[in-house]
């Protein structure tokens, strides 16, 4: 029986609930590199890789060869039952490389739910503290706690009742309607009247915020932001699950500032495809939960942990901190062309840092106005045409560029071209 999208969506339809949405038609059945073909042997160029998972692209050989001599060992023990070295030695190896001064410790787990869940639970046993405050347009998960972190109500939200307690939100600073000086205000108000400083484990916040558009946090306000931590005892945390592993031109995104977090949650990249996630901490910090407290059965599982090694040394051989630099130099002139054609639906100038770059589809030209909700149709023309695409945005109105790293230029020139017809069939 030859399989099709359409009989497998009818399917998917049938036997898998509404709630986990799919933002394509496209029913996959293999991938290579930044190009991934349907069960109906049409070819895609992928800007979405799996939503920042693909930094290094599908199957990438490295990792391949790393998961196959591990699936001849042994596919699971439980680190927790009986531990085993590769678990060890990427934790090492991102210990190293932590964007922190000092004794690092790493812990692992499967979903970037997990990994900021965990950073607040060893925060809060830490300092002895409950509050935590996060960012409106922030996204850290859709586990509860991660829910209640997450800045924005639907579809996060709205249906699921009481969420955890002790979660304040302050507006993140847009540059436009928000600067940091009213964010930093609001905290003072906070602070004043709802949570006192003394009362908060951590301030999470995402070095570019992800399902909030790419906005990139000021480094003004992560300065403001690590001084205030230091005052009173609070943990700062990088919410990295979306802008690690080089995505942003450095390895972690928040080395842009200088400013050095307490925690940092990971994810997505990190794996090359495989499930893995964890929580990267000052090694005083990480300690401060008894044995038993951490952990999860397939948290850092040993196929994983051989993808994560390979990972990092496909980062540092092949140069990717530099490519995603210069990808978005790419992307930054290709998105640039299109803000100044008056023949194109209108869209902003390029934004974000390294290869992860965004752009808002606006009512008018140059004017800054966003046309709320339109971006998901642009994503369906393009996918109609070949190229897998995301929205963003707490307006639905961003469109963000997440294609791998180890992508050709002709391979993203052919998908910014498709961008292009797009926007030009959508005007008309």
């Amino acid at each position: 029986m030859t399989l099709t999208n359409k009989d497998l969506l009818a399917r998917r339809n049938h036997a898998v609930p509404r709630g986990v949405a799919t933002s394509t038609p496209v029913f996959a059945d293999r991938a290579e590199n930044a190009e991934l073909w349907d069960v109906e042997g049409r070819r895609y160029v992928d800007f979405a890789g799996g939503i920042a998972v693909l930094n290094v692209g599908h199957r990438h050989p490295k990792v391949l060869e790393a998961v196959r001599a591990q699936l001849d060992r042994f596919t699971h023990t439980a680190f927790q039952v009986s531990a085993y070295e590769p678990y060890i030695a990427l934790a090492e190896k991102l210990n190293a490389l932590a964007p922190f001064e000092g004794p690092a410790k790493t812990i692992f787990f499967s979903t970037g739910g997990e990994a900021t869940e965990n950073a607040v639970k060893i925060a809060r046993a830490a300092t002895g503290r409950n509050g935590i405050i996060a960012f409106t347009g922030g996204f850290h998960g859709r586990t509860l706690l991660a829910s209640a972190m997450t800045g924005k109500v639907k579809p996060y939200k709205a249906p699921f009742g009481t969420l955890p307690g002790e979660v304040y939100h302050l507006p993140f600073p847009d540059g436009e309607e928000v600067q940091v000086a009213d964010t930093l205000r609001m905290l003072d108000f906070l602070f004043a009247a709802d949570l006192p400083a003394s009362s908060v484990a951590a301030i999470i916040i995402e070095p570019v915020q992800g399902e909030g558009g790419f906005r990139v946090a000021p480094t003004e306000l992560l300065v403001a932001l690590r001084r205030i931590c230091d005052e009173h005892g609070i943990k700062l945390v990088a919410d990295e699950v979306q802008s690690g592993f080089a995505r942003t031109g450095r390895l972690f995104g928040i080395e842009h500032s200088g400013v050095q977090p307490d925690l940092v949650s990971v994810a997505k990249s990190m794996g090359g495809g495989l499930p893995l996630s964890g929580v990267i901490g000052r090694a005083e910090l990480m300690d401060a939960v008894g044995p038993g407290g951490l952990g999860g059965t397939y948290g850092g599982a040993p196929l994983a942990c051989a993808a994560g090694l390979a990972v990092l040394d496909i980062i540092r051989d092949e140069k990717l901190v530099e490519r995603a630099n210069t990808i978005g130099e790419n992307l930054r002139r290709h998105i640039d062309r299109l803000h100044a054609n008056r023949k194109l639906l209108p869209v902003s100038r390029a934004r974000g840092l390294g290869a992860m770059i965004a752009f808002d589809i606006l009512e008018e030209h140059d004017k800054p106005g966003v046309r709320a909700g339109a971006a998901a149709a642009i994503c369906a023309r393009a996918c109609e045409k070949g190229l897998i695409l995301l929205s963003c945005g707490t307006q639905g109105a961003t469109i963000r560029i997440l294609v791998p790293l180890t992508a050709s230029d002709a391979i993203i020139d052919e998908g910014m071209n498709i961008i292009e017809q797009v926007l030009a069939e959508s005007a008309a």
